[in-house]
């Protein structure tokens, strides 16, 4: 099973953590997380405008820890081991994952850092991700193109790490196809 991955976290360096985590499957089901123990203090003014403000439950005071499902979509919010649990429940359904991200360095980094490392990620994941940026070039086309104008979508929700999961596999599957 092809699963779709994207995360927002709190900047480019080696102490970043998870903001948010999407994986959407070809079976249709998704998983959607926010972390409640985020380094706020490492959040710039372009992750405060640009990723917080997309988010569903971190910038309400009110919002309820907890893991439900919505439809096809399990949502998960609170501490990064409540949501790992959530996550490792929700990979229980597929025998095989191969994980797809559009530019994956930072993100397959984190994504490993969420079960204690590489080694310990649940063993129906594939140990190589892969990643859009490389089929684009592959595909004879710039890494850099703009994912949404690429698969014909409005860029409304765009750093929000479930609408940045689901460009990532209208891209693959576009890729694929053409």
């Amino acid at each position: 099973m092809n699963l779709y991955y994207d995360s927002e976290f709190t900047g480019l360096h080696q102490a970043s953590t998870l903001i948010s985590i999407a994986l959407i499957a070809d079976d249709g089901r998704e998983f959607y997380a926010e972390f409640s123990d985020y380094n706020r203090e490492q959040c710039d003014e372009w992750i405060k405008q640009n990723v917080l403000n997309h988010t569903r439950w971190l910038q309400d005071p009110e919002a309820k820890t907890g893991s439900w499902n919505e439809e096809a979509l399990t949502c998960s919010y609170g501490y990064s081991e409540q949501n790992r649990r959530a996550l490792t429940h929700w990979l229980a359904h597929y025998d095989q994952i191969e994980i797809w991200a559009d530019c994956l360095a930072w993100d397959w980094v984190l994504f490993c850092q969420l079960f204690g490392g590489a080694l310990n990620l649940p063993k129906q994941i594939h140990y190589m991700p892969m990643d859009l940026a490389t089929l684009f070039r592959i595909k004879g086309l710039d890494p850099d193109t703009p994912r949404e104008a690429f698969v014909a979508l409005q860029a409304e929700q765009k750093h929000n790490s479930l609408w940045d999961a689901k460009v990532a596999k209208a891209c693959f599957e576009k890729l694929m196809n053409d």
